[in-house]
């Protein structure tokens, strides 16, 4: 949420499943708008942001994950700015996801057969632009949170610069050694 409300021409709203909007709400404490995504899963959740935002005549929409507490502000405001000469624009990750998209209005086909969790998300997202038409404009790649290895590197990067995300920093002040024990179960993998 911080991240976010960083850039301050922005309208802020939280997309979960309907049984986590309480438990959202009650965190964000009227900070935030929360709203139910209809169906389940995370092509539900991002249809669900684009159809209830598009309708409401914002011009550009961008949804980004929550496992990117340390993503730069400028990334989320260059986002913004790639919308204004393209339909689409996407943040790939390092692992062939993405980790932010953004839309003019909604694309009901848009994440079908959405492939998120795989290594070809990213793939499968824009072979689907491209068959709608849509021009794709891209932000600059980064990494999100999946597995053990990503969660070390946060870790080593908040360290170097905690204003990044300093939530996110002072937990791993208090969770940091639990987490580098994680290290020597990844060399087992």
């Amino acid at each position: 949420m911080a991240l976010a409300q960083s850039l301050d021409t922005i309208e802020l709203a939280i997309m979960c499943p309907p049984s986590d909007v309480d438990d959202l709400a009650h965190l964000a404490r009227d900070r935030v708008r929360v709203v139910a995504q209809t169906g389940e899963g995370l092509a539900a959740g991002l249809r669900s942001v684009f159809a209830q935002f598009a309708t409401a005549g914002q011009r550009r929409i961008v949804a980004f994950n929550s496992d990117s507490p340390h993503l730069p502000a400028k990334v989320l405001k260059s986002a913004f700015e790639v919308l204004t000469a393209h339909d689409l624009v996407v943040g790939p990750t390092h692992d062939g996801g993405y980790y932010l998209i953004g839309a003019k209005t909604a694309y009901a086909t848009l994440f079908e057969n959405d492939g998120m969790g795989t290594g070809n998300a990213l793939e499968a997202l824009l072979a689907r632009a491209r068959a709608l038409g849509l021009s794709t404009g891209f932000t600059d790649p980064f990494y999100d949170i999946d597995v053990a290895s990503d969660l070390i590197r946060l870790g080593a990067d908040l360290r170097a610069d905690p204003a990044r995300a300093p939530r996110t920093a002072a937990w791993f002040t208090e969770w940091g050694p639990a987490v580098a024990q994680l290290k020597p179960a990844i060399g087992d993998l």
